[in-house]
């Protein structure tokens, strides 16, 4: 039985995604389909790039997964199929799986765009503004029915990439950066636990809040206390207990967090 995950910023109030899984199920009636997540904020590609890079590898190989977050629908921005190491993927190309392609890039796994130009595989009628329904739930139907990449158009070796930051090394730390902030306002950022080496006694300047060492969970501390952890994909997060970290800080994705070593 194949699967089919679907992550999107349409939500669930309009019936959009209920639309989409209708035409995956007349193309793909064996079809098991899964949602990553439908409250996505509107257009943001960014937010849509971290949910589904934090979901997709848990899924099993060869599993389609389907991702519209779609500000540039009905423009010329190319409507892709991929291949990336063991899983497939459908959706605009508008970098939205940068960090995906990154990880795979390092672990030199497969990797294969094709852009989506055979109408044969779209709905008979489509619309400038619903891609979501007429390109890409048929095209991922259709690729679960195990229908070929390179049938519905031709390889391209240039997708488009979001711009990732990563953790720039310094004299006694890292300038590390704000990637996400999650529904609890905990702040996540682009520095890795196996980048501290093992290094517990550190201090963390974010928004003129310091934040000294790393705990092991946010039990560990008391309601209202800052703390750091290292997150559920491994790298170190700053959070408040049972608090809203990013509103305490006033903290955005892109700022800047000091990573300083202690001196021994």
């Amino acid at each position: 039985m194949p699967t089919i995950s679907l992550t999107t910023d349409f939500g669930t109030r309009n019936g959009f995604a209920g639309v989409m899984k209708g035409v995956i199920y007349k193309i793909s009636p064996n079809a098991k389909i899964v949602d990553i997540s439908h409250t996505i904020a509107p257009q943001d590609i960014r937010e849509g790039a971290f949910a589904l890079w934090r979901a997709y590898s848990f899924f099993p190989k060869g599993t389609v997964h389907l991702y519209v977050v779609d500000p540039g629908v009905g423009t010329k921005r190319r409507p892709l199929a991929a291949r990336i190491g063991d899983h497939y993927f459908v959706g605009p190309d508008n970098g939205l799986l940068t960090p995906i392609l990154e990880d795979a890039e390092h672990k030199f796994e497969k990797i294969e765009f094709f852009e989506l130009s055979n109408p044969k595989y779209f709905l008979p009628k489509v619309s400038r503004t619903f891609h979501g329904r007429d390109i890409f739930s048929p095209i991922a139907a259709h690729l679960a029915n195990g229908i070929s990449l390179n049938e519905f158009g031709p390889s391209f070796f240039d997708p488009v990439r979001m711009k990732m930051t990563h953790p720039e090394k310094t004299s006694n730390g890292f300038t590390a950066h704000v990637t996400l902030i999650d529904i609890f306002g905990n702040i996540s950022t682009d520095l890795s636990a196996s980048a501290l080496q093992g290094q517990t006694d550190v201090l963390f300047r974010l928004r003129g809040a310091e934040v000294n060492g790393l705990v092991e969970t946010y039990g560990h501390r008391s309601a209202g206390d800052l703390v750091a952890v290292v997150d559920s994909e491994e790298f170190v997060e700053i959070a408040v207990v049972n608090g809203n970290a990013a509103q305490r800080l006033s903290a955005e994705v892109g700022d800047v967090v000091d990573v300083v070593f202690s001196v021994k």
